[in-house]
């Protein structure tokens, strides 16, 4: 539980830092297609961060859709927002195969 939460609190800080850093590099020196997609990307780290600590809040009631939100969220995140995903990946993917693997 400790971990999922931990792991979505990482990644809603890696999506709006995401959108902070990138969103006005881009907005400064490059297009607004640029920046728009950085802030949808930066949308959908922040979704998958929300999903994520719902899971770990659910690990007591069903370890089973607990762990697929989880492990859904690590590897989603990667796609959504590459390697700045990387400490919530780790987090969610030891959080989702440690619920997994549990006998609640």
């Amino acid at each position: 539980m400790v971990l999922g939460i931990l792991g979505g609190a990482f990644g809603i800080i890696s999506a709006l830092g995401a959108a902070a850093i990138f969103g006005g590099f881009f907005q400064t020196f490059g297009s607004a297609e640029m920046v728009e997609g950085v802030y949808s990307k930066s949308a959908g780290g922040l979704l998958l961060g929300i999903l994520a600590i719902i899971g770990a809040v659910l690990v007591n009631r069903n370890n089973k859709i607990s762990a697929g939100l989880m492990l859904l969220c690590a590897i989603g995140g990667l796609f959504v927002l590459g390697l700045i995903w990387g400490l919530p990946f780790i987090l969610l993917l030891t959080g989702g195969l440690l619920a997994l693997r549990s006998k609640s």
